[in-house]
């Protein structure tokens, strides 16, 4: 029975690491959008590179923040899909140890 616990505590812990991980990505998702949207009627952008700023075409800019929200995005249906299986097994595990408790006490 100790191990299905375990078990238990391991997905557990695997589920909250990936919602955390599904939030950043949200967070940076939000981050991106407000980029985005502030850039719409300005021509000149800055771009911070390690500890400098530098001037780059809006344009440009704004085509290089699209593509990294495109990856964030694929990135975060794939968190979801793990989130879901993972609650799936969750659900299934806490079952399984419930019916054993059952049997055993039974």
């Amino acid at each position: 029975m100790s191990s299905a616990i375990n078990q238990l505590q391991l997905l557990q812990q695997n589920l909250q690491n990936t919602q955390i991980q599904k939030q950043q990505l949200q967070n940076q998702l939000l981050e991106i959008d407000s980029a985005l949207q502030s850039m719409h009627n300005t021509e000149k952008a800055y771009k911070i590179l390690g500890h400098i700023m530098v001037s780059i075409p809006a344009e440009k800019l704004s085509q290089e923040l699209q593509e990294k929200k495109e990856v964030f995005s694929l990135r975060l249906k794939n968190f979801i899909t793990q989130e879901e299986k993972l609650k799936k097994n969750l659900e299934e595990l806490q079952k399984e140890a419930v019916k054993e408790l059952g049997t055993k006490n039974g």
